[in-house]
């Protein structure tokens, strides 16, 4: 599968009908999800992290492009790979890594040490640079953290994205952005906008009733995994 065609997933969709990607975070999960009829998949970095022993933020380059080929093996429809905020690597490198894992997709994030943001304009001409060597060979998703590490103003987050836009991102995603100010995001914002579920449908349908174009679950589907083996491991021990 092809970037074009993973870009083609998130245009001219009605109104309502936002594109739904399930974050696998291992090879079995991604088949279960791809079988269910899925068209793509987003990985969750924090879900492949925990799958893999790490705290969030916390897994090696190398680990975690291994873990993206693994999923992208395991299926044949088209896999975006959240790379956190690129591992340090340069641009070209960055690309190539991706491109190798067999991903059609990234998420990079606009925050550092999970603490801080970025300048934005930093940030943006950075982006550039991955556009630039990705050419059309990658959709580049750009998270915004205002609602995460900064002030938390929509309007910071408006401007953000512009920048992120213009620089070359097919898509925003304005990590925890609160359902009141998604009317601000969705008018503010040119192209498609990223807002993260929980796991239930009542979640889902209230972002696409909100105008979301693309909806993914972070690392929520993983630890809803993780609760269920809990509970199962609980029952087993449970006395007679």
């Amino acid at each position: 599968m092809t970037a074009s065609t993973f870009r083609a997933l998130h245009h001219d969709r009605a109104a309502g009908d936002p594109l739904v990607l399930p974050g696998p975070w291992d090879a079995a999960s991604a088949r279960v999800f791809a079988d269910a009829g899925f068209p793509a998949l987003a990985t969750p970095s924090a879900g492949i992290a925990a799958s893999l022993g790490y705290e969030d933020g916390s897994t090696p380059a190398e680990e975690m492009f291994a873990a993206v080929a693994r999923i992208v093996r395991a299926v044949s429809v088209p896999v975006s790979a959240d790379i956190e905020g690129g591992y340090g690597l340069a641009p070209a490198e960055l690309v190539e890594r991706l491109l190798e894992a067999g991903a059609v997709g990234c998420n990079l994030e606009d925050s550092e040490g999970h603490a801080t943001l970025k300048d934005p304009q930093r940030h943006a001409d950075w982006l550039a640079e991955v556009r630039a060597e990705a050419g059309d060979a990658l959709f580049i998703n750009a998270r915004v953290d205002t609602f995460l590490f900064g002030s938390g103003d929509p309007a910071d987050a408006v401007a953000r994205a512009g920048l992120y836009v213009a620089a070359g991102a097919d898509c925003v995603y304005p990590l925890l952005a609160p359902t009141a100010a998604f009317p601000v995001l969705r008018e503010g914002i040119a192209g498609p906008i990223n807002m993260a579920a929980g796991t239930d449908k009542e979640s889902v349908t209230e972002l696409a009733r909100l105008g979301a174009t693309r909806i993914t679950f972070g690392p929520g589907m993983q630890r809803y995994a993780i609760s269920a083996i809990g509970e199962l491991a609980a029952g087993l021990r449970a006395p007679n």
